[in-house]
């Protein structure tokens, strides 16, 4: 585990993490910039308002997200389905088509006197 010392809105913070220390400092600078914005547009929100509105705008672009990949997961299911049913109805007509060719054959051997 690494300690990393994290500055987000104007409070030090030390955390532990298994991650990429530098994937945390940029999650944090990214969390401290979102809530000095909504702190310079919005004078009278304190830190703790700002950090919620940030929760709260995180959260719903993480459901977006989840919904963005149900959405897909669901779609690719639909694809493998469609893909399987072409591949049996492939199949069923490459067997129907090695019949037709034994059966070309025979009427041949037939018409041959064979």
């Amino acid at each position: 585990m690494n300690k990393v010392k994290l500055s987000i809105g104007g409070s030090t913070y030390v955390v532990s993490c298994s991650e990429n220390e530098d994937k945390v400092l940029e999650l944090a600078e990214k969390l401290d910039s979102d809530m000095s914005l909504i702190m310079e547009q919005t004078p009278s929100a304190s830190v703790t308002a700002a950090a919620v509105l940030c929760a709260l705008t995180y959260l719903e672009k993480l459901d977006q997200s989840d919904r963005g990949a149900d959405n897909m997961r669901m779609q690719i299911r639909q694809y493998l389905e469609e893909a399987n049913s072409a591949r049996a109805e492939a199949e069923k007509v490459k067997l129907e088509l090695e019949k037709l060719k034994i059966d070309i054959q025979y009427l041949k051997n037939r018409k041959e006197g064979r």
